[in-house]
């Protein structure tokens, strides 16, 4: 029975198709269309002709320039696809550590089309358009991620985007978004929507402004001592040396544990013997990644490094140690076995064994070139940087006049970039909360502008972000329980911080007293300073009722001493004492009055932290004090004698006050 137009509905309103899985990390997606009202669509066999063209000046454009370049992981490749009845060309490659890789992949690209009018690239990598991310400080306010899908094309040698509808809005937060077929029919068919801006294409090729001569400089030869075998093979294809760094620098214990028994010398595919002196070829990234490791010889090379008196020849011998154990653990590890390269040289070795071929001879290899570059490149001096940034912003005296020595030249163009990118940031007058104003060659944001000027004040004050006295003296009540009439004295500005002395004050208003009754007002000093300190006692006889004045265990005269030495401002005197508690002198400043509840409750916090990061310890930290480490409560005796820390506690585990002084 045929489904009926109801199961058909039902089956439209819930399946959902598989989604497109998203783009392993250090991985690049290019593809390649044909777009021109000269083609004909339907005519499917004629169009796949012409793609077959650019993948063979592809090939010979490679040729041409990355002939000899090492790929970090894999190389540029195209491939015939077909997809939605459409044919085009498609290709990924994994390009690892080597950011360069990436780059020499858009500049190839970016040639194929000068040599194609009607070819357009779409350029996608794991963290999308990453072509937008180069420009971001030239984009339009619409062009925002979650809409650039599609948008972004090199054509001509050329960037361009894919505009909005004319008479949309443009706001970022109504922007459409775009599916391929939409933006193929917006290239044939509406030509003024297709923006290019010179500035932006700038940003977004700056990378590419050393091409094609910084793909040799890409490279770093080194002279190393090897074995003959592995010569050998890197002779016959240079490209290996790739895949054995990274062996070596992503090894683990299993495949490392063969080289740790001295026994297994005899047993390995490339034994620590007949070494030979040869200039090998590095991608720079795989290089460093070489040079950064520290690795002590492992057992199957015991007595045979040089003397480390000759210490030209003990780098190359430790350099060519570690390539030794990468092209050992790719051949014998079982996780790689399934890797084209190493395929290939088990065909090579096995040729060796069969005597199909043979080593090269000491003669032959010396007929080898020997090529070995500087390192510089590899050192970061923090004091050439500094000079290098003073220099920039013309503050350096000794630094003028004297070549920086901080990297090469294209490092110090990009140093340049980053400083000027950076002071542009600073100095933006339109950043807010998402980041720096964008520059914007269309005026799309004019509609938004008269809603931005509704929400600011005349002062320019933003009514979303602020509230009233009311609302400040209600959510201080709520946080920290202090009465009205105290706040209102406090926002008046005649208590706290920079008050007048009490005993100067001609106008204090009434306070609350705890029997409800008011303090009165007056006028001479000597009776305001008798009711301050009235309220005073007032307000220590409410700290004890509520335990903020309770240090712990030690004994009433110790804790006496301690809260009023708290409680004074500096440089006061000492307090008399009386049957039930201390007096506070009518100099003192009210605000110290909080400075005990405070302590406790920082010192709560702190035990709440059980030694781990959080609120507490990160105020203390930004204030620059170090709080003493705080054990749990079975580490300290019975007594109150320190524990393992040193810190005393009192019996319910917190730290005293005397200890953070």
């Amino acid at each position: 029975m045929p489904p009926t137009d109801e199961d058909i509905a039902w089956f439209r309103s819930t399946f959902h198709p598989i989604p497109k899985p998203a783009l392993p990390d250090d991985c690049i997606e290019y593809s390649l269309y044909l777009i021109s009202p000269s083609l004909d669509a339907s005519n499917d066999s004629e169009l796949r002709l012409q793609l077959r063209e650019v993948q063979k000046h592809a090939t010979e454009l490679q040729r041409q320039h990355v002939k000899d370049y090492i790929w970090q992981r894999q190389g540029f490749s195209l491939e015939l696809q077909k997809e939605d009845g459409l044919s085009f060309l498609q290709g990924r490659t994994e390009y690892g550590d080597s950011v360069e890789d990436e780059w020499v992949i858009v500049w190839l690209l970016r040639e194929l089309t000068k040599k194609f009018d009607d070819l357009w690239v779409k350029l996608t990598d794991s963290d999308g358009e990453f072509l937008l991310i180069e420009a971001s400080r030239t984009l339009p306010s619409w062009l925002e991620p979650d809409v650039a899908e599609n948008r972004v094309w090199i054509n001509a040698g050329q960037l361009k985007i894919i505009k909005p509808a004319s008479g949309a809005r443009t706001s970022k937060r109504t922007e459409e978004k775009l599916n391929l077929q939409q933006a193929h029919a917006i290239i044939l068919s509406d030509q003024k929507r297709l923006m290019h801006s010179i500035s932006m294409e700038e940003e977004a090729f700056f990378r590419l402004r050393n091409y094609p001569a910084q793909i040799a400089e890409n490279m770093h030869h080194a002279i190393i001592t090897i074995p003959r075998k592995v010569a050998y093979l890197l002779h016959q294809k240079p490209a290996y040396i790739s895949p054995a760094v990274e062996a070596f620098y992503l090894r683990d214990p299993i495949a490392l544990k063969p080289l740790q028994i001295q026994e297994n010398k005899a047993k390995m595919t490339f034994p620590p013997q007949d070494f030979v002196t040869a200039s090998v070829k590095f991608p720079r990234v795989a290089y460093a990644q070489l040079k950064s490791q520290d690795f002590p010889a492992p057992a199957v090379f015991a007595g045979t490094a040089p003397a480390k008196t000759d210490s030209k020849g003990f780098a190359r011998a430790e350099t060519g140690m570690k390539i030794h154990c990468g092209f050992e653990m790719l051949i014998s590890d079982s996780q790689h076995q399934d890797r084209p390269a190493v395929r290939e040289m088990k065909i090579l070795l096995e040729d060796l064994d069969s005597g199909d071929e043979e080593l090269p001879s000491d003669g032959e290899i010396a007929k080898w070139t020997q090529r070995e570059d500087n390192e510089d490149w590899l050192d970061i001096n923090f004091d050439d940087l500094e000079n290098e940034l003073d220099v920039r912003k013309g503050q350096s005296t000794a630094a003028k006049g004297k070549k920086s020595g901080f990297g090469d030249k294209a490092a110090q163009e990009n140093l340049q970039r980053i400083v000027k990118q950076f002071e542009e940031f600073l100095n933006d007058d339109k950043a807010g909360v998402d980041g720096a104003g964008l520059s914007d060659d269309d005026d799309d944001d004019d509609d938004d502008q008269d809603e931005d000027d509704d929400e600011l004040e005349g002062d320019g004050e933003d009514k979303d972000a602020s509230f009233g006295e009311d609302d400040f003296t209600k959510m201080m009540q709520e946080m920290m329980g202090i009465p009205p009439d105290v706040i209102k004295e406090i926002m008046s500005g005649k208590l706290g911080p920079g008050a007048q002395d009490p005993a100067s004050r001609a106008d204090l208003r009434p306070f609350p007293a705890r029997d409800g009754k008011e303090l009165s007002k007056v006028d001479d000093s000597e009776e305001e300073d008798a009711d301050l300190q009235t309220f005073m006692k007032q307000m220590e006889t409410e700290l004890r009722g509520h335990g903020a004045l309770n240090l712990g265990s030690s004994s009433p005269a110790d804790v006496k001493r301690k809260a009023t030495t708290a409680l004074q401002p500096a440089g006061g005197e000492g307090q008399e004492e009386d049957g039930e508690g201390y007096e506070l002198s009518s100099d003192d400043d009210i605000d110290n009055e909080i400075d005990v509840n405070l302590a406790r409750n920082l010192l709560e916090s702190l035990k709440a932290q059980a030694g781990t990061a959080g609120p507490g310890g990160n105020l203390m930290g930004m204030m620059g004090l170090k709080m003493p480490r705080d054990e749990n409560d079975s580490d300290e005796d019975d007594d109150g004698q320190p524990g393992p820390s040193g810190v005393r506690s009192t019996m319910d585990g917190r730290p005293r006050i005397e200890e953070l002084k």
